[in-house]
C-alpha cells in the first residue's frame, strides 16, 4: 500500500477502526493517518464503547467477525444506545451475506479483505461527509431547542398555531385573546428566537423536530 500524504488533515475528524487483527489495524492505521485522518483504533467492540465520544465527527471500520462482541452486534448495540454514525465493514469472502444484512440495518458499504486503497479512501471521506451533515444537523437542532425552551408556555401556544397557519384572528379566538396581545405575543417570539421573517421562524420552528 502507498499513502498519498495529504496537507489538509481533517481536524477534530475521527475514524475509527475495531478489528481483533493487528495487523490489519496497523495496516488502516498507516494508510488513514498518510492520507491525513485522525485514527483511533481498537482490538474489541467492548474497548470502542468504553472509548467512544459522541461530541467529534467520526466514522468506524468495523470487522465483522471477532471474539467476543461480533461487528454486527456492535452495530445492533450502538442503534440501541443511540451512537448514530456512518459504518463501512471489513469482511471475508464468507461474510458477504452478513455483511449485506448489516446494510439493512444502515451501515453505509461493505469491503472485501483484500481491499482495494483507493475504494477505501472513497468510503471514508463519503462517510465523514454523512457525518458533518449530521453533525451539523444535530447542532441545529440542539440550538432550535434552545432557542425554544426560551418561549413561555404562551407564546409556546401562539408558535404552534402560527406553525399550524392560523391567522391572528383564529389564534385570540382559539386561546380567547385579543387580536392585540396575539400580536404581542408574535412580536416577543421573534425577538425571542432572533427571526425577522415568518418564513425563517417557521424553519427554526421545524427544524426542532427534524
Amino acid at each position: 500500500m502507498t499513502a498519498t500524504p495529504n496537507p489538509a488533515p481533517h481536524r477534530g475528524e475521527t475514524v475509527f477502526i475495531v478489528d481483533d487483527d493487528e495487523a490489519m489495524r496497523d495496516s488502516l492505521t498507516w494508510l488513514l493517518e498518510g492520507n491525513g485522518y485522525q485514527v483511533r483504533s481498537y482490538s474489541s467492540a467492548e474497548q470502542f464503547l468504553a472509548a467512544y465520544d459522541a461530541s467529534q465527527v467520526s466514522c468506524l471500520i468495523l470487522d465483522v467477525r471477532m471474539p467476543g462482541m461480533s461487528g454486527p452486534e456492535l452495530q445492533e448495540r450502538m442503534i440501541a444506545e443511540n451512537i448514530d454514525i456512518p459504518i463501512v465493514f471489513i469482511t471475508g469472502h464468507g461474510d458477504v451475506p452478513m455483511a449485506v444484512s448489516t446494510m439493512k440495518r444502515g451501515a453505509i458499504d461493505f469491503i472485501e479483505k483484500p481491499f482495494d486503497e483507493s475504494e477505501l479512501r472513497a468510503l471514508v471521506e463519503r462517510m465523514l461527509q454523512k457525518a458533518r451533515t449530521d453533525h451539523s444537523a444535530a447542532r441545529e437542532q440542539r440550538a432550535a431547542k434552545d432557542l425554544l425552551g426560551k418561549l413561555t408556555t404562551r407564546e409556546q401556544q401562539v408558535l404552534e398555531r402560527i406553525v399550524a397557519g392560523r391567522l391572528n384572528k383564529q389564534i385570540a379566538d382559539d386561546l380567547g385573546i385579543s387580536i392585540k396581545t396575539v400580536e404581542a405575543h408574535r412580536a416577543n417570539i421573534m425577538e425571542k428566537l432572533n427571526v425577522n421573517t415568518v418564513a425563517d421562524l417557521l424553519r427554526l420552528a421545524l427544524s426542532r423536530n427534524s
